[in-house]
């Protein structure tokens, strides 16, 4: 970068929020709608670079536009249900419907080789059984065999949930 686009860059930190406005407005050449002062400084100081350095070149700022013209744009915030995981419940009739994929058919084991020691873990309809006793979750078995607080699925490497 220029010196002199150092120097300038370094002004900006001196100016009132009415003189980033209006160098703003010169810089981008529109008007500004913000009046927040550290967005302004930074928007200033990165055109100001730009204009010094040049910019992406047409065929990154082409896969820029592409790329956001595909991805999904959240316009609200997930519902608190929707942050939830699928909780363990009983089977139904028609099969686990309401089962959380990572996890094995009830009947099946889990295993984990750590530090040394095989951790093998049974899966239940409404819980998890290890060494004679019974456990609500992954995490709280983790937690007895590592003594550290980890989360379940992580410690026995067990994936993400199929999208």
């Amino acid at each position: 970068m220029k010196p002199e686009t150092r120097l300038e860059i370094a002004a900006l930190h001196d100016l009132t929020i009415d003189q980033l406005i209006a160098k703003y407005e010169d810089v981008f050449d529109e008007e500004c709608r913000s009046r927040h002062r550290r967005y302004l400084l930074r928007r200033i100081a990165w055109r100001l670079q730009v204009n010094d350095e040049g910019g992406l070149s047409v065929e990154a700022r082409q896969r820029a536009r592409q790329l956001a013209m595909n991805a999904d744009v959240r316009v609200t915030a997930p519902r608190p249900e929707a942050l939830k995981t699928l909780r363990r419940v009983p089977p139904q009739e028609d099969g686990y419907t309401d089962w959380d994929p990572r996890l094995p058919p009830p009947g099946n084991y889990v295993e984990r080789l750590h530090k040394g020691r095989m951790v093998r873990v049974l899966v239940l309809t409404d819980g998890f059984e290890f060494e004679g006793k019974r456990f609500r979750s992954l995490t709280a078995i983790a937690k007895e065999v590592s003594g550290c607080s980890y989360n379940g699925f992580v410690f026995f490497r067990l994936g993400r949930k199929p999208e």
